[in-house]
C-alpha cells in the first residue's frame, strides 16, 4: 500500500464537492471550525456503519469541542441519502464518485483482498484545525472507538 503524501502540519487540500442533498460545499466553507474529514469505503457495510454510528452517537460531544464532521466515500448522493436516513446520521456525506477528493488526500490506493488487487478507499481520518492545517491523521481507524481517537488530542 502506498504511503499518504500529506503530513501533520500541511495545509489541507481545498476541494469543492457535492453532498447527499446535491449542494456543493468546499473545505473553505468551514474555515474557523475544526473539521473531521473521514474517508470510508462504502455505505451500509459493517465497518463503515459502525464508524458512522460511533460519530453519530458522539456528535454532540464533537460539536461542543468545535468540530464539524464530513464523511467521504465514492457512493452516490442517493446511496448517501439512504445511509443517512437508515442510521439517522446528523452530518453531511460527500459523494466523491470521481475520486477527486480521495486523490487530493491520497486515500484512493491499490488494495489487496483475497489475492485480488483493486483500487479502493483507504479508511483514513484527517483532523483539520480552524486555519485549514492538518492537525492529525488517523490511519488506523478503530470503527467502534473513532470519536475517542479524534478527541484524544
Amino acid at each position: 500500500m502506498a504511503e499518504l503524501t500529506l503530513k501533520v502540519g500541511d495545509k489541507a487540500p481545498e476541494f469543492k464537492a457535492t453532498i447527499e442533498t446535491g449542494e456543493e460545499i468546499s473545505l473553505s466553507d468551514y474555515q474557523g471550525k475544526k473539521v473531521v474529514l473521514y474517508f470510508y469505503p462504502k455505505d451500509n457495510t459493517p465497518g463503515c456503519t459502525l464508524q458512522a454510528c460511533n460519530l453519530r452517537d458522539n456528535y454532540d460531544t464533537l460539536l461542543k469541542e468545535g468540530y464539524v464532521v464530513l464523511g467521504v466515500s465514492q457512493d452516490t448522493e442517493k446511496k448517501h441519502q439512504n445511509f443517512i436516513k437508515k442510521f439517522d446520521l446528523p452530518f453531511p456525506l460527500i459523494a466523491d464518485t470521481d475520486h477527486v477528493v480521495h486523490n487530493l488526500y491520497g486515500v484512493w490506493q491499490e488494495k489487496k483482498m483475497y489475492g485480488r488487487t483493486y483500487m479502493g478507499t483507504v479508511r483514513t481520518t484527517f483532523v483539520i484545525d480552524e486555519k485549514g492545517i492538518i492537525e492529525e491523521i488517523i490511519a488506523k481507524v478503530k470503527t467502534k472507538e473513532h470519536t475517542e481517537q479524534i478527541l484524544k488530542n
